[in-house]
């Protein structure tokens, strides 16, 4: 629960396709929380702002030290869904002493990211979301791994449908990630390993037995799932093609799947698949991925807020809560042994 007091959290970009409805998300998981929508275009945030209740507008400038925010207001957490090539948003929330969510530093280019932190570890709360829908892969991933004693590797596929890239930002993210880094980092035979092209490419299936041909994609999600487990294989592949769902002659959908191989816990080798879907595609996910890290990171849904530090969202989230907002949102969840 927000407290009457609390200040409101600073949405930038949030006038944006995912980021609006990751302000109504957060809104359907806290009606008294205070929010802040922030961006360029001040009439279109006014907008998101009017919808949201208990919301108000701001222009944002990430080319400068303060953001061209109001002088003297005050914000609990900054929540970015553009890529700032100045960090400038990261800098204001450890000015503020505030945690910091971004979703859209590859894995690629994190690396100022976490200098910034690590010259002010005890500032704030820094957050790197920047894994498959912000989550969404780790945690129901682990989630599905408590099936296994011990596993030997963990193969992701994700399908996002050629109509579901999202705004102007999600499509610069792709397009940048293409061409500045054409080679992704998976984990093979226990070794990290940098493919690209015919190399770095894995055929799977779907749940409707429709075949897919992935490549390899530098997110969070292979090295967050290395910390957490002992697989030997771990790779996140994409498509940005047909969905299930305009497959079926309906609307876009998002589709990701999951391979676990190891043995189970009554001593039995076993292979299992899983597949997580949303009739609504990939922003409904992404929107649930970004409102739990923020309760999260604030405490709201349970325990203090979060101490001054770099976490990745397996750090932070149970994945029983995160599938349970998943569910609640729409998502799909098939098993197939």
């Amino acid at each position: 629960m927000s407290s009457p007091t609390q200040k409101p959290v600073l949405i930038i970009g949030g006038s944006g396709v995912v980021g609006s409805l990751a302000a109504q998300t957060l809104r359907r998981f806290h009606p008294e929380l205070p929010i802040t929508i922030g961006g360029r275009d001040v009439a279109r945030a006014e907008a998101v702002a009017r919808g949201l209740g208990h919301a108000d507008a701001v222009r944002v400038d990430l080319s400068r030290a303060d953001l061209g925010l109001p002088e003297g207001r005050g914000y609990s957490a900054v929540v970015l869904f553009v890529k700032d090539h100045t960090l400038n948003a990261l800098r204001f929330a450890q000015a503020q002493g505030i945690p910091h969510l971004g979703i859209s530093t590859g894995l690629f280019e994190v690396a100022p990211e976490v200098a910034y932190f690590m010259n002010a570890p005890q500032r704030s709360a820094v957050l790197l979301g920047t894994s498959w829908l912000v989550g969404a892969a780790t945690l129901p991933a682990l989630h599905f791994a408590r099936e296994f004693k011990t596993l030997d590797s963990i193969a992701m596929g994700a399908v996002l449908d050629e109509q579901d890239i999202g705004g102007p930002a999600a499509s610069a993210d792709l397009e940048r990630a293409a061409s500045a880094a054409p080679n992704a980092l998976i984990l093979e035979d226990g070794k990290w390993r940098w493919v690209g092209g015919a190399a770095g490419e894995r055929r799977f299936l779907d749940g409707d037995g429709n075949e897919h041909v992935g490549q390899a994609y530098s997110l969070t999600d292979p090295v967050s799932l290395a910390a957490e487990t002992k697989a030997r294989a771990i790779r996140l592949d994409a498509v940005v093609g047909l969905s299930a769902g305009r497959r079926k002659g309906g609307a876009y959908s998002v589709e990701t799947l999951f391979e676990l191989e190891g043995t189970l816990h009554d001593g039995t080798p076993a292979r299992v698949r899983y597949e997580m879907s949303h009739a609504q595609g990939q922003a409904p996910v992404t929107a649930v991925g970004v409102a739990v890290s923020v309760e999260r990171l604030l405490g709201l849904a349970g325990g203090a807020p979060v101490a001054p530090g770099l976490y990745l969202p397996n750090v932070l989230i149970k994945p029983t809560y995160l599938m349970r907002r998943l569910e609640e949102a729409g998502v799909r969840t098939r098993r197939f042994s």
